[in-house]
């Protein structure tokens, strides 16, 4: 059976990351940069598509790389509407919320797009797979103290769930007959508890609950949060101390783990006792998500930027390590997540997806869950 090629395509605030592959094997991989003098003369994230697609077919040029050589495209997907996971056609539907911003904006609604130019001009299909608003959520897990507010999924859904594959092939079963707990630790910070293949209780790893992070608050104890949106405090500049000045960033002027930890190896308390204090927020959030799934936990899975650190999943690991045993993944590899989704589909082991079909009455549903209480920059 021959293999297939991808051009697997992810854009993020100031470039965008490129890599063929041939099958799961990486042919090359790249970042084309975009200055920020550039993008600053863009009134909106959309205006940005022609500029970057046309630095993407200046790189393929450059590298001598044929586009329409490619069996398909694989784009990271946007900011959309909730829905399970997996791998979707990119369709009209699917277009026009991204280009209108629908549900938010962000630069990953480019990937889409790009992807679907390419599509068009070589007759090619494009694809996204698990973007950030998969909700797989049980409605139990939804509700909050207050009826005008309920708790939504947003998350690193491309890196938990292809981590929970890689587990599953590990363990040599289905991952829609495991439960595990898999931590993202990065900027953000997401814990998902995966039962049977869905991810029925996940924290808002944007703006809302959960561990705080490197540059996010997390969650905080609500009369403190409102004496201080009650403070002279803007909603602009409320936001900007939850999101990106937060966290470590908050406590430590910092949000990089590697000079927190020299800060530690050279004495420094503080900086120990707000590192483990995030380390504690972490396993602690693990304990509710065994608690979701019954105390029937097959693995605990740490993985993200920060799994790098032996410090940090050490501090974790000692305290949850008796739910499950503790397998950690350093990094995310959202390309090849990316590239593997889509070969299910091409492979037929699974099938794509159509944003635009929605079941009956879940379309409504749904939609009273928009805004996502998240208001990322135009």
């Amino acid at each position: 059976m021959r293999d297939f090629r991808l051009l697997v395509i992810n854009p993020g605030s100031t470039s965008t990351k490129l890599a063929e592959f041939y099958g799961e094997e990486a042919v090359w991989q790249a970042t084309v940069r975009h200055r920020a003098e550039e993008l600053q003369k863009f009134a909106k994230i959309i205006d940005q598509l022609d500029y970057r697609f046309e630095m993407i077919e200046e790189f393929l040029r450059e590298k001598r790389v044929d586009p329409g050589e490619m069996d398909t495209y694989a784009a990271r997907g946007g900011i959309l509407r909730p829905l399970p996971g997996g791998t979707y056609a990119v369709d009209e539907v699917m277009l026009n919320d991204l280009r209108k911003g629908t549900y938010g904006y962000h630069a990953s609604n480019l990937g889409a797009l790009i992807a679907h130019r390419f599509s068009v001009r070589y007759g090619k299909p494009a694809y996204i797979v698990d973007p950030v608003t998969v909700d797989e959520m049980d409605d139990v897990a939804r509700i909050t103290g207050l009826p005008e507010i309920s708790r939504v999924s947003i998350f690193h859904a491309l890196n938990q769930k292809a981590v929970a594959r890689r587990v599953a092939a590990e363990l040599g079963r289905p991952y829609r007959e495991l439960n595990l707990i898999v931590a993202h630790l990065g900027g953000g910070i997401s814990i998902g508890a995966h039962r049977l293949g869905r991810v029925v209780d996940v924290n808002n790893a944007v703006t809302g609950d959960g561990p705080f992070s490197p540059e996010r608050a997390g969650g905080l104890p609500v009369g403190g949060l409102v004496d201080l949106c009650f403070s002279g405090y803007t909603k602009e500049e409320v936001m900007r101390r939850l999101v990106g000045g937060g966290g470590l960033v908050a406590h430590l002027g910092t949000s990089d783990a590697t000079e927190v930890e020299g800060r530690i190896a050279a004495g420094d308390e503080k900086a120990r006792l707000v590192y483990q204090a995030m380390a504690y927020q972490v396993a602690k959030a693990i304990g509710a998500s065994a608690v979701v799934l019954e105390g029937r936990v097959d693995a605990v899975v740490l993985t993200g930027g920060l799994a790098h650190s032996a410090m940090l999943t050490d501090y974790i690991r000692r305290r949850v390590e008796f739910i499950a045993p503790v397998r950690i993944y350093p990094g995310e590899e959202e390309m090849r997540a990316l590239a593997e989704g889509v070969l299910r589909v091409l492979r037929g082991e699974e099938e794509a997806r159509r944003y635009g079909d929605r079941a009956e009455g879940d379309w409504e549903w749904q939609k009273e869950k928009v805004p996502w209480a998240y208001s990322p920059a135009r």
